[in-house]
């Protein structure tokens, strides 16, 4: 049986996906909470929130994720970097997930992926779970009503948390899978009940198809000073950077939180909503995410949470630290009603870094800017992979290499041509560690990074005095209001200064011999601003 309003000439059945139950397409917020909590698949929490939990997998499973090898993939995918799956694998797992989802309900959302509608595509989400279809109807971006009677999705994600792949039958490495088939045009996801799987899934497909239109998908979260959307600014980053709590300014129009493109006509979000971390979430220091945790729909993922009450535990991390909420863009009293932006006129590149040798802030030249870019230094933060449980330091080109189907060296020359083209003046800014290394210095003060980061962006920072970076080469302030001159210099925040000169050695080393990989094929002013 079907339920709810979907293009009669475009419904799964007419996709060739036949034997299912129940199929519920299009339903609203309120339809898929009673679907979800009518499940068991979730509580009822403050606000109208809801409250789940994922199981076994409360974060990404990278090593999971294929793409399949064809003629169309085999010479642009990067495959050193995403494993490959044979088209005979892959048609026996859809077959065998269709098959074990015969009879059973699922929900349909049909959701555009990009704000611009020149460059969206159309994107039709098939979940198991009704929260899966509430968390993705508000990640992605949701067609007026009337819009679906002709809606043709041009991409088809299947999410099946229930299912177990078969290594050794569907070529794959565990019962998780995430399998990506460009010439079909579909996505399938099994074994873990993780929200994040669907969002990444796009992101993905997004990266590989826009290069091709000469557009930059970024892992960036990005917002314009108000009224003025020329004065955009971006900030690059992987999970627990910073890249929400930062872009989330009061004082900025939010353009989005994590995934956007740079067109030919500027900025645009490819999502509708924000899944931002909860961890130590509070109302002082990020009033707007947090009042999100208690409005209706928000779904509050993996929280700890007072069984009579109801009130949720920002501090407990028993179940994980990538705790999370997630909600529409528009429960941001300050986002951008199109969530489209100028060219950047600022482009930062946030790091964590768990060693403690980088400055809070430099001013990087566009040499620089595509060194760092490529390298994607940070500090993997617990709970984003499993198996992460306290920082590690590591290099994810781009800062996404788990969404990056396509040679990092693509998307660096986009980056770098469009900086060229439109000017943009880039940071580095590290969210890490200051005066010693993770266990023995303390988090980089985030009052520090908003005041330092709003100099950069309304441009008195660039008018101040700057040092050498004797380590790294950049450009270092040595004085901004409202910030201790002390925390500048992070050689000077360590208690034992030789230490911090070896472990900065060390830093420098690392980056050397990670950057080694891209040295043949970038051109010769990135090479120069290597570090030897």
């Amino acid at each position: 049986m079907q339920h709810g309003r979907v293009n009669p000439e475009m419904t799964l059945e007419a996709q060739g996906v036949t034997g299912l139950g129940e199929v519920y397409y299009n339903l609203t917020e309120p339809q898929l909470m009673q679907a979800a909590i009518r499940a068991g698949e979730g509580t009822l929490g403050q606000g109208g929130t809801l409250l789940v939990t994922t199981g076994q997998h409360t974060g990404r499973s990278p090593r999971d994720k294929f793409v399949v090898r064809s003629a169309t993939t085999e010479n642009t995918i990067w495959w050193e970097n995403n494993a490959a799956m044979a088209p005979e694998g892959f048609a026996t797992l859809k077959a065998d997930m269709l098959a074990h989802l015969a009879g059973r309900k699922v929900h349909v959302q049909d959701l555009h992926a990009g704000a611009d509608p020149a460059h969206r595509i159309d994107v039709r989400m098939v979940t198991e779970l009704a929260w899966h279809g509430l968390f993705i109807r508000h990640l992605l971006r949701r067609p007026e009503r009337a819009a679906l009677d002709g809606f043709v999705p041009e991409y088809t994600v299947i999410n099946a948390p229930s299912f177990r792949a078969d290594p050794e039958r569907h070529g794959c490495r565990s019962g998780t899978v995430i399998a990506i088939n460009l010439d079909e045009k579909t996505i399938l996801i099994g074994g873990t009940e993780y929200a994040g799987e669907n969002k990444k899934a796009v992101f993905t497909l997004l990266n590989y198809l826009l290069p091709e239109k000469g557009i930059m998908p970024m892992h960036c979260s990005a917002n314009h000073a108000p009224g003025n959307p020329v004065d955009t600014a971006v900030f690059f980053g992987l999970s627990g950077t910073g890249k929400t709590t930062l872009s989330a300014d009061p004082s900025r129009v939010l353009i989005g939180d994590d995934e956007h493109g740079w067109s030919e006509r500027g900025t645009f979000n490819f999502e509708g909503g924000c899944y931002a971390k909860t961890i130590s979430l509070s109302a002082e220091a990020e009033p707007e995410i947090y009042a999100t945790t208690r409005k209706f729909g928000t779904v509050i993922e993996n929280m700890v949470h007072d069984a009579d009450t109801l009130e949720l535990d920002f501090e407990d991390s028993s179940l994980t630290a990538n705790m999370r909420c997630a909600y529409p863009l528009h429960y941001i009293s300050n986002a951008s009603e199109d969530a489209l932006g100028g060219h950047p006129k600022n482009i930062v590149m946030l790091t964590c870094d768990a060693f403690g040798v980088l400055p809070p802030i430099a001013r990087l030249t566009p040499a620089q800017a595509m060194y760092h870019f490529l390298s994607g230094f940070t500090s993997k933060v617990a709970g984003t992979e499993r198996g992460v449980t306290e920082p590690e330091p590591t290099f994810s080109t781009c800062f996404g290499a788990p969404f990056m189907p396509r040679r990092p060296e693509e998307y660096g020359k986009l980056l770098q041509d469009k900086i060229g083209n439109h000017g943009a003046t880039c940071w580095l800014v590290n969210t890490g560690w200051t005066g010693g290394a993770y266990g023995t210095g303390k988090r980089m003060p985030i009052a520090a990074t908003r005041a330092l980061l709003s100099a950069a962006l309304d441009g008195t920072l660039a008018e101040g005095a700057f040092r050498k970076d004797a380590n790294f080469g950049f450009d270092v302030p040595v004085s901004v209001e409202g910030v201790d001159d002390a925390l500048l210099d992070p050689r000077g925040t360590w208690a034992d200064a030789a230490a911090y000169d070896a472990q900065a050695a060390k830093l420098v080393q690392m980056f050397a011999d990670n950057f080694a990989q891209y040295v043949p094929h970038i051109d010769e002013d990135v090479r120069a601003a290597a570090i030897g």
